[in-house]
Parts: C-alpha cells; structure tokens; sequence
C-alpha cells in the first residue's frame, strides 16, 4: 500500500545475479550480497531504493526472468510462465551498495516446526554461486511539501530503508528516527546526520504484533515544532495507525504524510 507516487527508476534492467557473500549480521537478520556482471546495469539512487528480487524454486537451477521492465509487461510475462518454472517474487530496498556488491537484508523467520517462506529460505540457504533476479522500481522516499525536519518511523522490515534515508540525507537534516527491531542486538550501525534522534525500540520477547511498540512510542514522543514530513514503512498497522495519529492528534496535513505498508501481520506473501 503506498499513497504517492513514487520515484521512478533510471533505466532498468531485469538483472540476473549471483550470490558472492552471506553472512547473519544480527539473531534475525541475514544479510545477503549479490554480485555478478548484471550489477554492471545497475543505477543506485540512494535513500529507500527498492526493486522486485526474483528467487529460485525448490529444484530450480536457473532462473527463467522475465525481459520487460515496466509494471504491466514483466508480470504478464510472469504469470505466462508456467507455475514450476515461475520464480518466487517479494520485495526488498538496497541496504547498500558497491559497485561489486548489492547488500539485502533479509529478516529470517522459522516457525515452530522448522518452516519459512520462501525469502527467508532462500537467505538462510544462501551460497555463493546461487542465482538471484533483480529488476529495479525507483525510490519511495519523495517528499514534496516544505518541511523543517523529517519523521521516519519503521519496523524490522523498514530498517534498511530507514538507513538508506538516514545515509542519503544533508548533513545538517533535522528529524526524528523512531525504528523498531526484535531484540536489541538487532540494531545497526550506519550514518545518521546529526541532526536527527534516532531511536530504537526491541521488542525483547514481546510476542505481541511487529510494528505495536514502534506506534506507540510514535504516539508518546516529544517531537520537534516545525513542519515535518513523514515517512512511515512496515506492518500495515503501524503505518496507517502513524499516519492517523499524526493527523488526528498532531495536526499535520496529509500531504506532508508518506507511508507503505511492506507487508500485514497473518498474511503471507503470494
């Protein structure tokens, strides 16, 4: 869900990759670097850059990837391709990037009886050699109102765009950084203008729905005067719940309010 339009990508390419480096960075994320000749192609454009990562099937040894790049033709041409040779798609922002190496975090989920969808299988598998899609969609990240500092407020899933806005910003950016994490040990390291507060909110065995803690400490924060321009990502719930409080009870226009729900808590990705 996203209420804006986005930033489009510079000539994109539908990208086939490979693993070079896999390594678990924190108890439940796993950070994943793609390689290969196809990042040749790639153009990085900083802040929250996202783009569709196709992953093999069980049994699969070479991806079959669509060749058009806009919205409506590479999934037409995805669906056309018959279910056991369809590639699994989800949706992942560039946590970094070097001209020989893509960085994804994945943030890996095993349920009780050893399962996890198809994302998290793929990250916890991982090996160099192993065959991954890439195709491009542009930034999210799109501010178009005036603003004195900027909100940002996400879950574990909105991390790495919250980073990647964090290390994109001027260096004398003023805001406000709230981001929510499983357990303190998965906090991360990365450039923050000094401007902007961030704060980490784990949950530290809290079972309770991913994203409440971030919300509620939305709604408790001391946050600066000014106009702000928001940006909220992650549970559905955090970000529409984040988007009302801050215009139902701090009066802020709607236009100076961005947020995409990554995902909804009991619902599994197609």
């Amino acid at each position: 869900m996203a209420t804006f339009k986005l930033r489009k990508p510079v000539d994109p390419h539908v990208l086939l990759l490979e693993v070079t480096k896999s390594e678990r960075i924190s108890p439940n994320v796993v950070r994943v670097t793609l390689g290969g000749d196809g990042l040749d192609r790639f153009t990085p454009l900083g802040f929250d850059q996202w783009f569709r990562l196709f992953l093999p099937r069980p049994g699969q040894d070479t991806l079959k990837l669509p060749t058009r790049t806009s919205g409506m033709l590479w999934y037409a041409q995805y669906l056309a391709t018959a279910k056991p040779k369809r590639p699994y798609v989800r949706n992942y922002t560039v946590r970094a990037y070097r001209p020989d190496g893509l960085d994804v975090d994945f943030v890996v989920h095993v349920d009780a009886d050893g399962h996890s969808g198809p994302a998290s299988a793929f990250a916890l598998a991982a090996n160099p050699g192993d065959q991954a899609g890439l195709l491009d969609q542009g930034v999210g990240y799109n501010p178009r109102a005036e603003h004195d500092w900027t909100l940002l407020v996400a879950d574990e899933t909105g991390l790495p765009a919250v980073a990647g806005v964090c290390e994109s910003l001027p260096e004398d950016a003023k805001g406000v950084a709230i981001v929510e994490v499983p357990t303190s040990e998965d906090r991360q390291d990365f450039r923050v203008p000094p401007g902007v507060d961030l704060r980490w909110v784990a949950r530290d065995g809290d079972d309770g729905v991913p994203g409440r803690l971030a919300l509620a400490a939305l709604r408790a924060a001391q946050l600066p005067a000014g106009s702000v321009y928001a940006y909220l990502v992650g549970e559905s719930a955090l970000v529409t719940g984040g988007r009302r409080h801050l215009v139902e009870e701090r009066n802020v226009p709607k236009n100076n309010i961005d947020f995409i729900g990554y995902w909804r808590h009991g619902h599994a990705a197609m």
